[in-house]
């Protein structure tokens, strides 16, 4: 069974214009850039072409040597001539593009040349792209991430009207219905377990299974930290302890990365470790937030890059390692159980997802809040609060934020958490958890 994806439309789009720049789809391994890809390439186009470089890399490394277009169209030819035709039905994919840099420069001239469409997609291609040549105008770099709680609850089961009317409530601050908001918050919470990895969700939603659910992350989670491997073992070292050390940051008062800890030595910082963390941020496996010490829009103006956190870029990760099949202790929400890092993790999921850059303010006389994203609505900061107890109206900074006799006077501020609430309170909006899907 397949799931519907939201790229699925840019894809489709992307098929219809035979003039469109080259497609890169970017983002980390397991999230299913191959699967919908394949799937909807194959609707589209009669002919359709799959050459997955990392097996050729691995193997008979037949494209190593292609260096021209003349090249390509000798090798493809000698491995996929009989399903080659012309330029309005013929597609290759191009898959693992990154263990190939050169073939990423050849796009361009063999766009231009018309012969055939092409698309291309790799798991390590934030990193490669950083390095490699790209002839301006030719390509365009699309990010895909794990699958977001709405394409879960669709997934799930959960028809379209009741999303609409989820919607309808967050844009109109209604309150969700206490049927609903429960089957949601339940749903939200196995959201929790499963992540957004498509095999994950296969295995709770179809196979009921939670040790296929947990397999599948803990692969995942090898998969990422094995890819670092191939640089030399220093490297890998250093990456598999910062990766590893991020539940830990995440459950301090002060969640943002402690350098000195990563290698137990003083006097470290952010550029001490500047190749592993462009690894682990470029390569998709962990999402970045920035510290924000002045909310002045846009946020990159004062963003501190020393001060970071890291979130897993999969929550379902996150809470193997945390609880593994010990699921009750998410759903049934136990009193001596702190979500917190569980909920921060989905939200900056959510966040990333919709294409929002993660940063988090930090001040020692105002305090912390979560997270803060551009609103260009209002072109303005907005401060989002994240409860996942029952102290949903436990918070310090995010008022002083909003606060119109203050220093900082932002328009507005989210509040988010388990309870069935939605209203404004002055310039503060609190609503339920799930509705984090809408920002």
């Amino acid at each position: 069974m397949s799931y519907y994806r939201k790229i699925e439309k840019r894809l489709n789009s992307y098929y219809s214009d035979k003039d469109a720049k080259v497609i890169l789809i970017d983002g980390a391994r397991q999230i299913g850039k191959s699967f919908i890809i394949r799937q909807t390439a194959k609707i589209a186009f009669e002919h359709y072409v799959e050459i997955n470089l990392k097996e050729d890399f691995e193997g008979d490394k037949l494209f190593e040597s292609v260096k021209s277009t003349d090249d390509f169209y000798l090798q493809i030819s000698a491995l996929y001539g009989n399903n080659l035709n012309k330029l309005e039905d013929t597609i290759i994919f191009l898959d693992e593009i990154q263990v190939y840099p050169h073939i990423i420069s050849l796009l361009k001239p063999l766009k231009k040349e018309q012969r055939y469409r092409y698309i291309a997609s790799g798991s390590l291609l934030g990193l490669t792209m950083r390095h490699t040549f790209i002839p301006m105008g030719s390509i365009e770099e699309v990010r895909m991430f794990p699958m977001d709680f709405e394409e879960f609850l669709l997934a799930s089961g959960v028809k379209d009207e009741v999303i609409d009317y989820l919607r309808k409530c967050f844009e109109n601050k209604e309150n969700v219905s206490d049927g609903i908001h429960k089957t949601i918050l339940r749903k939200f919470k196995e959201y929790l377990i499963t992540g957004g990895l498509p095999d994950s969700i296969k295995a709770f939603l179809e196979e009921k299974n939670i040790e296929s659910v947990r397999k599948n992350q803990s692969e995942t989670l090898a998969y990422y930290l094995d890819d670092a491997s191939q640089y030399d073992e220093k490297f890998s070292l250093k990456v598999r302890r910062i990766y590893d050390s991020l539940p830990s940051y995440m459950l301090n008062k002060v969640k943002r990365v402690t350098y000195n800890k990563i290698e137990n030595k003083k006097q470290k910082n952010y550029d001490s470790y500047q190749d592993e963390f462009d690894y682990l941020i470029y390569s998709g496996c962990t999402l970045p937030s920035k510290a924000i010490a002045d909310p002045v829009f846009p946020l990159n103006q004062s963003q501190s890059k020393d001060l970071i956190k890291l979130y897993y870029n999969d929550v379902g990760i996150l809470t193997d390692l945390l609880f593994k099949n010990n699921i009750q202790a998410i759903l049934q929400a136990d009193k001596g159980i702190n979500l917190g890092s569980v909920y921060e993790t989905v939200v900056a999921m959510e966040l990333i997802a919709h294409n929002h850059s993660l940063y988090y303010f930090d001040s020692k006389k105002v305090g912390e809040v979560d997270f803060m994203i551009n609103d260009y609505n209002s072109l303005c900061a907005l401060p989002i609060e994240i409860k996942s107890g029952k102290d949903q109206y436990n918070f310090r900074a995010i008022p002083k934020l909003v606060d119109q006799n203050g220093r900082y006077k932002l328009k507005k501020g989210y509040i988010f958490g388990n309870e069935n609430i939605t209203k404004q309170e002055d310039n503060l909006y609190i609503y339920p958890i799930y509705q984090i899907m809408f920002i």
